[in-house]
């Protein structure tokens, strides 16, 4: 049996996140096991290809998309949208759309 590692496991969850849902950093970080690799779900993501991973289900614990360039951030917000998530002044009510890891499966 292989152990995975922290880069996998992170992929693994992210490549979970149900349409619908949204994840943050760091509740990402902490259902791979390890609570302070919020940064590390940053890297995962910079890393993978764009249609690899649904990257656009995941945002900052303020709600809102991390990209500092307006472009991305608003085709983030339409491609979440577009899954019924909505938004009050670019930010996601994380108490109605937050995942919380059902049926997360990281074997």
């Amino acid at each position: 049996m292989t152990i995975p590692t922290l880069f996998q496991k992170i992929h693994k969850i992210i490549s979970q996140i149900p349409k619908g849902k949204v994840a943050t950093y760091g509740h990402i970080a902490v259902l791979a096991g390890n609570p302070r690799a919020a940064r590390t779900v940053g890297w995962v993501l910079n890393s993978s290809k764009s249609d690899e991973l649904p990257w656009h289900r995941v945002i900052n614990a303020q709600g809102r998309s991390s990209f500092p360039d307006r472009n991305k951030r608003m085709l983030q917000q339409s491609m979440l949208e577009a899954e019924g998530i909505i938004f009050n002044n670019e930010k996601v009510d994380l108490d109605i759309f937050l995942w919380n890891g059902n049926n997360l499966h990281l074997s």
